[in-house]
């Protein structure tokens, strides 16, 4: 079975200036950077189908990406991959005090087990440090300033959200966000009312970002139930779709209240498949 370094090893074949892919050749960070996502996303949804089966390749693509830039890097002088592995093993060792109180990597494990709660808190100080020894001077010190600009927007909000809640500046139950997302939603038709561009696009990126907050507040993350939402409108209008193909009737012929009726039909099915 092959190992890692043989995985660096084709890495570093498939960069050979003289023999290795011209595809591979051309690449450079940001090129990457798409792919990167991909893979990231293909690992979350055959976890989310539970197929396991294909979830080890998923990985191996993910665990690619790293190779890649840890490759680039090393073309360059910046870093190696080993530098990768050593800095995310240090990183845990930190901010896992109570796993490992000396340290030590290897250490016997014989410290009494901590409180949930105790442990959230000793991260986030320990996360704190982190920022900290980062900023490039103190004024620039922020409990936003680790939370990546290039994260999905829904993701993003949650964890802006989430920061900020750490210091008091958040609702303290769903409730009052529930009036606050009603207020959101009579501030879009406002905008609709005024016929408004700008203030439509505004409101409701403003509508959105409370609606994350609900989710939240409710334990529920907002990128996931995006993602089952989207498989769920996927599943039922192919429903529509192929119940008008057995009827051999072009969906563009047909009105929008048909298509909601196949679209009640396939709500139907779903929750007698669940028996529910």
């Amino acid at each position: 079975m092959y190992q890692l370094n043989d995985l660096l090893h084709l890495m570093a074949r498939l960069r050979d200036p003289q023999h290795g892919c011209p595809w591979d050749l051309k690449q450079d960070y940001a090129s990457i950077v798409p792919h990167t996502i991909e893979e990231a996303y293909e690992v979350a949804d055959a976890i989310e189908r539970g197929d396991f089966d294909h979830l080890p390749g998923e990985l191996g693509d993910l665990l690619f990406q790293v190779v890649y830039y840890s490759q680039l890097a090393k073309e360059e002088g910046r870093f190696e991959f080993a530098e990768v592995v050593d800095g995310i093993t240090r990183k845990l060792l930190r901010r896992h005090p109570h796993v490992f109180p000396d340290g030590d990597l290897h250490g016997a494990p014989d410290m009494a087990r901590l409180e949930e709660a105790a442990i959230k808190q000793r991260w986030e100080e320990i996360k704190a440090e982190e920022r900290a020894e980062k900023a490039a001077a103190p004024e620039q010190l922020s409990l936003l300033d680790d939370v990546p600009s290039a994260l999905p927007a829904l993701s993003r909000a949650a964890k802006l959200q989430k920061r900020a809640a750490q210091v008091g500046f958040d609702w303290p139950e769903a409730l009052p966000v529930v009036d606050k997302l009603r207020e959101e939603l009579d501030e879009v038709l406002e905008a609709m009312s005024e016929n408004d561009p700008e203030a439509i696009a505004e409101e409701v990126g403003d509508l959105l970002f409370v609606a994350v907050n609900l989710a939240r507040h409710l334990k529920v993350d907002p990128e996931a139930a995006l993602r089952s939402a989207n498989a769920k409108f996927d599943r039922r209008f192919r429903f529509i779709e192929q119940a008008l193909r057995d009827a051999g009737r072009p969906i563009e012929d047909c009105a929008l209240e048909e298509l909601d009726a196949l679209w009640g039909e396939a709500k139907k099915q779903e929750k007698a498949a669940l028996g529910c």
